[in-house]
């Protein structure tokens, strides 16, 4: 007889799968996907209406063979994959590797949002066929994002370097970052200036509270520097206070709704410090199965979802816990539902306990501490939806400095304090009352205010006055790029822990106090992107993108014929692609520096073509001065190479080469002409006796290999040994004298700082405790010890070093002699940052 194969993405969830399903089904995992568009061409067929060419993933051909050996003897074949694009898609590339594809009638599809026994046996009872409109948005997307890295990407290996990628989303979503450092990089900041008073009632209770100054003369007063704030405030000096209005209202405040994928992780981050992927990773693991003693159970619900939805039976289940645990009062008359935003995936729910009843608590002894915390999130807001509101009472109270004799500026004051009257769902999110968009924006907001009457005069102990500062907009984090990326439209639950996971892994951006901020590279890849593709890098195009991709979802489009408008777009704007002009400024000046060659090389002829170095520089001259034109970069490159042959003949050819950045390229292509350069020989004869570690040896006996074949060295290649060099200096005599002779730029950026500062720190002697982050320790001493090495070997340190140096000399500056001088004479106060533990 056959028997019932399962086939489902993961091992974890064929485990905990096969223990609902019991004897009868074989369960197996596919280990996700097993085809894929080949890793080393396009794999898409455009003139073929974008046929793809699907190659089974590299590694998976075991796997497959297993699957195919089990599918065999299957009467029936359950495709139990998780139920969103992928796992559609890894459904029915699983019907066309196993069978004959989906219209094979062995192949059944089973869907489920929590893997519960309820769920999972209701699922089975009640399979369906494959959604093929699902389908071919995933394969869409797949081409389209394949389409696009592949053909742009290689834009960025001719301008900036190879190895470099762009992505459809990824690039969209590093214009974000970029452009919001460039925010903050611009930002000027603007003085301004908050004025109130320190008061208390004449009678009793005699507690001082603060009042701010809101109005002057019925109108919103702002004070934009110190002289006009000393103004007001020698105004008000002398005048009594008194009590014009008491208001009073009750807000009622709702839960907010259950987690979705992106608002899970945001709360991962803020709370936990978790990564997007990482917190999808726990949760995961949550869905799929933690055994907790009788095999493994699926925690909560299906974690990757834009939709709000809710089962009936998990609200009522919920309502039910409430009332027993937290009194009637804190349940509503009427169950709480929460509106999904337009687009999203109704069929899913929101993320939340698959059994309300199984409290963090009861947990506490079975899940690890990154599991439980998890939990703990996911448990609190879908118990915290399902609760009655919080009943906040707001008193606020307006005080007055009418004028003398009826002349001069009416000032008035307020402050505002609220106070819970009524916890409801705050009883289990601990939350504070939140300020009204009012009081955040006037700022009189109070602790306590005690009870005051109208007419009520006031006693004034001192007048306030606060300068501050605009502030720039804040640096994403990985929570506020997640709600950025969401709320323009960019990407889908499954999609944002991978955009931001792969900036970071391209180092396009760099993650420090849980902000991000590009780097040097991330701007770069940026600004290229932006300045030849702007439309198709456009966050609204992407946007569109995105619904155009729901809208084959729901069969509103077909799917081929939505990438052929999106690639005749995209083969135009690739067509019009036009490599970026040279720096003018640079062009100008060494086209100024070789109008003082008098003699030229004569004139070479090769393969029939005659080239004269006079005759191409007047044609740049042409091109770029009489006409006013760009050249390009490649066009710069080679009048670089064309002015070096006349270096002697021009000295101020030498100089433009030098300031340029030019003159290491010029030194690698001599090399790669000419063989290894006298230097690296030199630099290699020098170390052929120094005492090198196991690494070093093997390193520099690769380099010798190359030059005793006459073969150059890349520019990587040496700066590489120019570092090996350098952290043997100690050990060659003389060293500093031949240091130009060698080729060896100062890396040290003469460092004058990092000898000193590492003296000073010698005299510590009782360090911090260790600090352990996940699976990562930072010891102070381990890392001043690190530090204290690397100096004695190159006899310098990065600027990033020398940076966390003086913030860890600042950490121990009791113990650090004549710390004073030591912090003015190197600045040290202005290099506060974290100051915490070691950093690297």
């Amino acid at each position: 007889m056959g028997t019932k194969l399962v086939v489902v993405e993961s091992p974890a969830k064929a485990k905990t799968i096969g223990k609902i399903l019991g004897k009868g089904y074989t369960v197996r995992s596919s280990m996700g996907h097993i085809r894929d568009l080949p890793v080393n061409r396009l794999g898409v067929d455009i003139e073929n209406n974008f046929r793809p060419r699907y190659a089974l993933v590299p590694g998976r051909a075991k796997v497959v063979a297993e699957l195919k050996a089990a599918a065999k003897n299957a009467d029936t074949i359950y495709l139990a994959p998780d139920p969103d694009r992928e796992g559609e898609a890894i459904a029915w590339h699983l019907t066309h590797v196993l069978g004959r594809g989906e219209k094979d009638a062995r192949f059944q599809r089973v869907q489920y949002n929590e893997i519960t026994p309820r769920a999972v046996r209701g699922a089975f009872e009640h399979p369906g066929k494959i959604d093929i409109a699902r389908v071919n948005a995933q394969q869409a997307r797949r081409i389209l994002d394949r389409i696009v890295g592949y053909k742009v990407s290689p834009v960025l290996w001719r301008r900036i370097k190879r190895g470099l990628s762009a992505g459809r989303v990824q690039s969209v979503a590093l214009r974000l970052v970029c452009e919001r450092e460039r925010e903050i990089r611009d930002f000027k900041s603007e003085e301004y200036w908050l004025l109130g008073a320190l008061v208390r009632k004449l009678s009793p209770p005699p507690d001082p509270f603060r009042i701010r100054l809101v109005r002057a003369d019925g109108k919103k007063i702002e004070i934009g520097n110190g002289e006009r704030a000393e103004a007001v405030r020698k105004d008000l000096e002398g005048r009594a206070l008194r009590v014009s209005a008491v208001q009073a209202r009750q807000v009622n405040k709702s839960a907010p709704p259950p987690y979705i994928t992106s608002t899970l992780q945001q709360a991962g981050s803020s709370f936990c410090g978790f990564s997007p992927r990482r917190t999808m990773s726990i949760a995961q693991k949550l869905y799929e199965g933690i055994d907790l003693g009788d095999g493994p159970v699926g925690l909560i619900t299906y974690m990757r979802t834009d939709s709000f939805n809710l089962a009936r039976e998990a609200v009522a289940a919920c309502r039910e816990l409430i009332a027993a645990r937290f009194g009637p009062e804190y349940c509503p008359a009427e169950p709480r539902f929460f509106k999904s935003r337009a687009g999203a995936q109704e069929a899913h729910e929101a993320i939340r306990p698959t059994d309300p009843a199984r409290t963090p608590e009861s947990l506490a002894d079975r899940l690890k501490p990154e599991e439980l915390k998890l939990y703990r999130l996911v448990w609190q807001r879908f118990v915290a939806s399902q609760m009655a509101a919080a009943r906040i009472r707001q008193r606020t109270a307006v005080v007055e400095a009418p004028p003398p004799e009826g002349r001069g500026t009416h000032y008035e004051f307020q402050a505002t304090a609220s106070e819970v009257e009524f916890p409801g769902y705050m009883k289990v999110l601990h939350e504070r009352p939140e300020q009204t968009e009012r009081q955040a924006e006037d700022g009189d907001d109070v602790e306590k205010l005690p009870a005051l009457a109208e007419g009520e005069p006031l006693e004034c102990l001192e007048w306030l006055a606060e300068r501050k500062e605009t502030q720039p907009p804040p640096r994403y984090s990985e929570a506020s790029l997640v709600r950025a990326l969401e709320s323009n439209g960019v990407g889908r639950p499954s999609t944002y822990a991978q955009i931001i996971g792969t900036l970071q892994q391209r180092r396009y951006v760099a993650r420090e106090k849980r902000t991000l901020s590009p780097t040097d590279l991330g701007f770069q890849v940026n600004d290229l992107l932006v300045s030849v593709l702007p439309t198709l890098f456009d966050v609204g195009f992407t946007a569109e993108m995105e619904k155009s991709l729901d809208e084959v979802e729901n069969g509103s489009v077909e799917w081929t014929g939505m990438l052929a408008r999106f690639y005749g777009q995209f083969a135009e704007w690739m067509n019009s692609l036009k490599e970026p002009s040279a720096d003018g400024a640079l062009v100008e000046r060494l086209l100024g520096a070789l109008q003082g060659v008098t003699d030229w090389a004569p004139e070479v002829e090769t393969g029939g073509r005659v080239f004269s170095d006079e005759r191409f520089v007047k044609s740049i001259r042409a091109r770029a001065i009489e006409q006013g034109k760009g050249i390009t970069h490649r066009q710069l490159a080679f009048l670089m190479r064309v002015a070096a042959r006349y270096r002697q003949s021009a000295p101020e050819v030498d100089r433009v080469i030098v300031d340029s950045g030019y003159d290491a390229k010029l030194k690698a292509e001599a090399e790669a002409e000419t063989g290894p350069l006298e230097s690296t020989v030199r630099k290699l004869d020098l170390l052929r006796n120094l005492p090198l570690d196991e690494r070093a040896t093997s390193f520099v006996n690769s380099l010798r290999s190359r030059v005793d074949g006459k073969r150059a060295l890349t520019e990587r290649q040496i700066r590489a040994l120019n570092n090996v060099v350098l952290r043997h200096a100690d050990k060659i005599d003389g060293f500093d004298e031949m240091r130009g002779s060698l080729e060896i730029a100062d890396y040290a950026g003469d460092d004058t700082e990092s000898g000193p500062l590492l003296e000073a720190m010698a005299h510590v002697r009782h360090w911090k405790e260790p600090l352990r982050r996940g699976k990562r320790v930072f010891d102070d001493r381990d890392f001043f010890e690190s530090l204290r090495r690397q100096f004695g070997e190159r006899r310098f340190l990065s600027v990033k070093q020398r940076a966390a140096l003086k913030r860890m000399v600042r950490r121990y500056r009791d113990q650090v002699p004549g710390y004073a001088e030591i912090a003015g004479q190197y600045d040290i106060e202005r290099s506060r940052g974290r100051e915490s533990h070691a950093e690297t």
